[in-house]
């Protein structure tokens, strides 16, 4: 059975460089300061342990009281944005059984046998043995698995977050999957606070000089350049450190216009440069790309996107140069450029 897979789900803030829009980065997203890395099922326990000591209510499935499985959807729901059903008989029925031994935080754990026969009641297993639920005596409290009311009354666990190895959006199927994951771990990108990744969502000039510098880590000489940078700017030393660099230049007027989008021509002129990447004869006489011509300016970036790839993403007839770059496509590019020789 899979472990869950880490992902930063707090704090996104002080990390994330990719957001839905360029109206909305991350900063104005109202997230907490702090990083905190948890898996989802981490992060279910945590959230629900905020309700400790709230009341247990007989069809309860709010904050003002809870039953056991009104208590675990809401949790599922509002935690991790997975919808389970309502009562624990119809909770019992979805997920993959999982046996004790490999109990992992937000597994749904099953009794039998409380205030009616077969199966009654349901809580989220946090760690340690212990199992969160929402108690007739204690309201939603922690329980311990060897407890002598309790542990007799075990019918076993299911497991439901099956996407926890990576983003809900991103398949584990995908061509771009290690890309992105490979990425994720290093640090280099980071998903969303609801477990998605966002993939189609397209990428700024201004994030793209962040996320090319969190992997060059160049330090810039001087600041104050362009007329729509500010030096408080959040992406304002990446923006001066790939300049400084050749990588990303700005406009005629001393502008660099970081809320724009980007093409994926720009995109593959920005990390030909950033990678000093070079396009060989072989390589060059074998474009793929039929509207691609030889005398385009952006020929030789175009191709190497396709002559480095190792995820087949840009094994196709076609480039879409004047489309723009998602945030799956320049991940992916990053990642190709990151491991080309």
């Amino acid at each position: 059975m899979k472990k869950f897979k880490k992902i930063l789900v707090s704090g996104l803030a002080s990390i994330l460089l990719m957001t839905a829009a360029p109206a909305v980065l991350p900063e104005e997203m109202n997230m907490k300061a702090e990083v905190q890395a948890a898996t989802i099922g981490e992060a279910m326990v945590e959230y629900g342990k905020k309700f400790m000591g709230v009341p247990y209510v007989f069809g309860g499935t709010t904050p003002s009281g809870f039953d056991c499985s009104g208590f675990t959807q809401y949790v599922y729901k509002h935690a991790a944005g997975i919808s389970i059903p309502r009562t624990t008989d119809q909770q019992y029925k979805v997920g993959t059984s999982v046996s004790k031994s490999d109990l992992q935080p937000g597994d749904l754990v099953f009794f039998k046998n409380t205030y009616r026969k077969g199966i009654s009641h349901v809580g989220i297993y946090a760690g340690n043995n212990m199992v969160l639920n929402a108690t007739s005596s204690k309201g939603i409290a922690l329980v311990s698995l060897s407890n002598s009311y309790w542990g007799p009354k075990y019918a076993g666990a299911k497991r439901v977050a099956e996407y926890v190895d990576g983003f809900k959006d991103v398949a584990e199927s995908a061509p771009t999957h290690e890309a992105i994951m490979t990425l994720t771990d290093k640090g280099v990108i980071q998903g969303f606070d609801d477990f998605t990744f966002r993939p189609d969502e397209p990428v700024t000039r201004g994030q793209a000089a962040a996320i090319i510098n969190r992997v060059l880590g160049i330090e810039p000489k001087v600041m104050s350049h362009f007329k729509d940078v500010p030096k408080s700017y959040r992406f304002a030393v990446d923006i001066a450190a790939i300049r400084e660099a050749g990588i990303i230049n700005g406009f005629p007027d001393k502008t660099f216009r970081p809320n724009e989008y980007m093409s994926r021509t720009e995109m593959a002129v920005i990390v030909q440069n950033a990678f000093d990447l070079k396009l060989g004869n072989a390589a060059a006489a074998s474009n793929p790309y039929a509207e691609v011509k030889q005398d385009f300016w952006a020929y030789e970036p175009i191709v190497t996107m396709s002559a480095i790839d190792k995820t087949g993403i840009f094994k196709t007839e076609k480039y879409y140069g004047d489309h723009r770059a998602t945030r799956e496509v320049f991940t992916t590019a990053i990642y190709n450029a990151m491991n080309a020789k």
